[in-house]
């Protein structure tokens, strides 16, 4: 029984969970830089060595992680029900924006950390080009919005310690629900950094996003391949030149 059954159960555990696993995307808050059900590859024994005291996540990672259970209680889509018999957090996947200790605001949709402004043109220019960068609503002009019930209105957010502010790279006004809403995260409830994607192997390099509806409406274009390292955007690279300086 051990050899034929509980062997290689035992050892997929072990794997997945201290060595490396991969989680598929579900769906649009984090485009045009994953799209919905993409696989990403999460290196497991990365989490396991900062939650131990060595190195750290960086702004510019992906990460993947639960929401605070504040939020959860609050807001329906951080709330999910196994077959009538118990509710769990599901896990998100947003990029890191503000460590600890970093002063977050945002304005007209742009990102300010510690009074430096973001270049976030690695996703706004795509959703400027759709025509719906928001620029407008709460979301995009504070630092947490009270919309949600979870935080109270700020126009800036100090990180606490222990804790990551993260959002999706969707910038529409409904396109992701993360800090913004909830607040920061604990590093507990972090699971990992998405360092690649590994599925689909081919992907067409068009996406068109229908503001209307929240949902991709054509693919389009040629195939190219889709396998591709997860790396910080240079606007990251160039803050922290500026943050050093």
């Amino acid at each position: 029984m051990w050899k034929e059954f509980l062997e290689p159960i035992v050892f997929a555990v072990v794997i997945t969970q201290f060595v490396a696993t991969l989680v598929g995307v579900d769906g649009v808050s984090m485009m045009p830089n994953l799209r919905d059900r993409e696989r990403v590859f999460v290196p497991k024994y990365e989490t396991w060595l900062h939650k131990a005291g060595v190195g750290e996540f960086s702004r510019g990672d992906i990460v993947i992680f639960k929401p605070p259970r504040e939020a959860a209680a609050q807001i329906p889509n951080l709330n999910k029900n196994f077959l009538g018999l118990w509710n769990y957090r599901p896990f998100l996947i947003k990029r890191l924006i503000g460590l600890p200790g970093d002063r977050i605001r945002v304005e007209a949709g742009e990102v300010f950390i510690n009074d430096v402004k973001l270049d976030s043109s690695w996703t706004t220019d795509y959703w400027r080009q759709q025509g719906c960068w928001d620029t407008q609503s709460e979301l995009a002009n504070g630092a947490t919005s009270s919309r949600a019930g979870v935080m109270p209105d700020q126009p800036e957010i100090t990180v606490p310690a222990g804790q990551y502010f993260v959002m999706g790279d969707n910038r529409t006004m409904n396109g992701s629900e993360d800090s913004r809403l909830f607040g920061p995260v604990p590093r507990r409830d972090v699971a990992g950094r998405a360092a690649a994607v590994v599925w689909p192997i081919m992907r067409k390099t068009t996406a068109k996003y229908d503001c209307a509806t929240e949902r991709v409406s054509e693919l389009s274009g040629p195939n190219v391949l889709n396998l591709r390292v997860l790396d910080r955007p240079e606007g990251f690279r160039n803050l922290k030149s500026e943050l050093n300086k």
